[in-house]
């Protein structure tokens, strides 16, 4: 308990900055890792789960589709953006792949922004460490939602596309 003696007011000022900081950190550490395998989607974090249903979870119970294009997306300068998604007909393997590996990308950025609950912890008496845990855990659970609904959705496309592909190689005209 670091910030036992500061008043209220300090104690805010300090979590709000340490809460920016931390979110920044965690965003360059992203950028910063280049090994795709640590972004595959096979791994434990990404696999989709038997309660996600398929995607219909969020379409059903959280009502995803209607507020999922409503919040920011944040585009590092030549970074991957899917308002570049072509026609669906043309979308390549390739691409496919590159925004699946961004989905899970996005997502570790995300739930390792919530780790700050250590450190509020650890700086905090519990009243005050609750508090600024719940923050950023309150504003990146809808970021992971989307891009685990995104994920459920592009491998489905991926293994569409698997199958159109193998059935025109089987039947060229």
């Amino acid at each position: 308990m670091i910030l036992k003696t500061i008043n209220t007011g300090q104690i805010i000022l300090i979590n709000m900055l340490l809460i920016i900081l931390w979110h920044l950190i965690v965003l360059f550490a992203c950028r910063s890792i280049k090994n795709k395998a640590f972004f595959s989607p096979k791994k434990f974090l990404y696999v989709p789960r038997k309660w996600e249903a398929s995607g219909n979870f969020y379409v059903k119970n959280l009502k995803i589709k209607k507020w999922k294009d409503k919040l920011p997306q944040y585009v590092a300068k030549n970074g991957f953006s899917k308002k570049n998604l072509q026609s669906l007909t043309k979308l390549s393997p390739e691409y496919i792949d590159r925004f699946i590996l961004e989905t899970c990308r996005a997502e570790w950025n995300h739930v390792i922004c919530c780790m700050y609950f250590v450190i509020s912890f650890v700086i905090n008496p519990f009243y005050y460490a609750v508090i600024f845990s719940l923050i950023p855990i309150i504003a990146n659970i809808p970021f992971i939602f989307i891009q685990r609904y995104n994920r459920i959705r592009l491998l489905k496309l991926k293994r569409k596309a698997k199958i159109n592909f193998a059935k025109e190689f089987a039947n060229p005209t």
